[in-house]
């Protein structure tokens, strides 16, 4: 009826409350960065949908960039406007790059620096801005 059972020394298993609690901080520090860092990739990614289709709108440098204007006031992009696009022509075919920093504030005077740049250009290459032709 009764059973004994033995413990041995040491063997007791779980987590101590040491354990739990710096645990409990590294998810805490992770839930932090994402809830900062998640914003800026959703907005670098609707500004990579915005270039797609104000190259689909076609016509000239302003219609594209009105477009993608157009675009980003609905998504609520803050980061670029249109006039901050590279709109480059290559056998008659618009190809449009853009590239920009966003300094994201972690905890006081912390914050991380993060380069977004995208193009249309199939190859991938992103066009550069000529400052001297400005």
């Amino acid at each position: 009826m009764f059973r004994n059972k033995q413990y041995s020394v040491g063997a007791e298993r779980g987590m101590s409350l040491t354990g739990l609690i710096g645990g409990l901080a590294v998810l805490g520090v992770a839930g932090v960065f994402g809830m900062k860092l998640v914003p800026a990739y959703l907005e670098y990614s609707t500004i990579k949908a915005a270039i797609v289709k104000a190259k689909e709108a076609g016509g000239t440098v302003r219609e594209m960039q009105t477009a993608f204007d157009r675009n980003a006031g609905v998504n609520d992009v803050e980061a670029i406007r249109g006039r901050d696009l590279i709109i480059t022509r290559d056998n008659g075919e618009p190809d449009i790059s853009f590239a920009y920093e966003k300094r994201v504030p972690l905890a006081g005077n912390v914050s991380l620096l993060i380069d977004f740049a995208g193009t249309t250009d199939p190859s991938g290459v992103v066009a550069e801005r000529n400052l001297a032709a400005q």
